[in-house]
């Protein structure tokens, strides 16, 4: 580990990664190298949990060539010198801001989109003009294996390269000091990445969860809502960080909601011979997920398989804030559906539990709509949609309190791996004598003056 870093900071030191061209060039081979092995990331991501080639390109790849070419497109505007004023009291001078990488960054991937949540933040990281340890999540281990032979073919260790391993080889990754640390995960482990961050003084970006809520009022489309609130929550089967974990439903309009929910899922056929329904990521957490299921609170589902890691897309109903499922983030295609009658007890609930990562609301109605964004914190999210806001680089994507710090996502991207240098440049020609030494009352009288503007 130490040998890799020491290479890299060697090769950051060269100030080959500081020329935009430079990085225009490594953006471009990284969009080529993942292009021509589009095959091999299709396979290796279908054995980890059967994730199909339009799930692949749609929800990862797509998203990582639109990621290259509005960086590649940009990269002048976001690496300008910026002048601003300097104000009457430094006369004659100028002050301007120069955007400057941060130096040698690791970036920690998450399992549950393992490309798109690796590769974003290194091409943000490689726009911004570091050099890139990347270590993806070893529980999607062929895909993990994928990634890393695309960048050794592609890319010199000594500024771009992959360490695979699990936590072992993470935390000795910690242990080491960097210029900037990205980390895409849970909660649990984000604190220890923080923790271990500390110790160097190392700015850190925490891409986190938490139990995000969809919002549901009686004034809404409910036909558009639950189909678009339906394939939000069960794309991935239920694993990813910013889909609905649970959804608070107005009690006028429960029963009508639980059926059309059910329809809209009996309608999609989620299956994995369908190619639109993924397998839990592994035993533990299909283990997890199964204990959530309350056999008297399942409306629809609930049916599991072990053998083949198989939760049926699942409503559950009379849920409260004390059951199980409520307890942690689900990751997982299990939808609680509990009950309002008043928008402030919606609202009450929401905030009864840590930030969330995203929150999204089901109305027609503009003067809840302005109460539900003026009252409830949330890193990101939608009015009358699930997911699809990530999918717009102009919004910075990140949590707050428990669900992240930073954010990251177009230019957002280019400033969590950039430094943004302060510079005032003043000439010598004059050089008044009125905060030198001796202090008097008329120096004073002009100070007092001068520092009004």
């Amino acid at each position: 580990m130490k040998e890799i870093i020491i290479a890299q900071r060697n090769f950051f030191n060269t100030h080959a990664t500081k020329n935009l061209h430079f990085r225009r060039k490594q953006l471009k081979i990284l969009q080529q190298a993942l292009q021509k092995n589009e095959s091999l990331l299709h396979e290796a991501i279908y054995n980890d949990f059967k994730k199909s080639e339009f799930d692949n390109y749609t929800t990862e790849l797509s998203l990582l060539y639109k990621d290259i070419k509005e960086a590649r497109s940009n990269i002048f505007k976001w690496t300008h010198t910026k002048p601003v004023s300097t104000g009457i009291l430094n006369f004659p001078a100028s002050s301007y801001i120069i955007p400057e990488p941060l130096g040698v960054s690791l970036v920690i991937g998450a399992w549950n989109y393992p490309y798109q949540l690796s590769f974003a933040p290194v091409i943000a990281a490689i726009a911004a003009g570091n050099t890139i340890i990347l270590k993806p999540s070893e529980l999607p281990s062929n895909t993990a294996a994928a990634m890393a032979k695309i960048v050794k073919e592609n890319f010199d260790p000594a500024y771009f390269t992959v360490v695979e391993g699990g936590v072992e080889e993470t935390q000795e990754l910690l242990k080491q000091k960097f210029d900037k640390i990205f980390f895409t995960g849970s909660t649990r482990v984000g604190k220890i990445v923080y923790k271990a961050a500390a110790e160097n003084l190392t700015p850190v970006t925490l891409e986190l969860g938490g139990k995000s809520p969809a919002i549901v009022t009686e004034s809404c489309n409910l036909k558009v809502s639950v189909r678009r609130l339906v394939w939000g929550k069960f794309l991935n089967a239920g694993q990813t960080c910013i889909a609905p974990d649970y959804v608070l439903v107005h009690k006028s309009i429960e029963q009508k909601f639980l059926e059309r929910a059910k329809e809209e899922i009996i309608s999609q056929h989620f299956a994995f011979e369908n190619d639109n329904y993924l397998q839990i990521i592994n035993n533990d957490n299909f283990e997890r997920l199964t204990k959530m299921l309350n056999p008297e609170k399942i409306y629809y589902g609930g049916q599991t398989h072990k053998e083949t890691r198989y939760i049926q897309p699942t409503i559950m109903q009379n849920v409260t804030m004390d059951d199980a499922v409520m307890q942690e983030e689900i990751f997982g295609p299990i939808l609680p559906v509990i009950t309002y009658k008043t928008i402030e007890e919606a609202i009450a609930k929401v905030n009864s539990l840590p930030k969330p990562l995203s929150c999204c609301l089901f109305t027609k109605s503009s003067s809840i709509k302005k109460k539900v964004l003026k009252e409830i914190s949330f890193g990101g999210g939608a009015i009358n949609e699930t997911v699809m806001h990530i999918s717009n680089s102009n919004l910075p994507f990140g949590g707050v309190g428990q669900s992240g710090i930073g954010n990251y996502h177009g230019e957002a991207g280019f400033k969590a791996f950039t430094h943004y240098k302060s510079v005032m440049d003043k000439p010598t020609w004059l050089d008044p004598s009125i905060r030198y030494y001796p202090h008097t009352p008329f120096r004073l009288k002009l100070m007092r003056w001068f520092l009004k503007f």
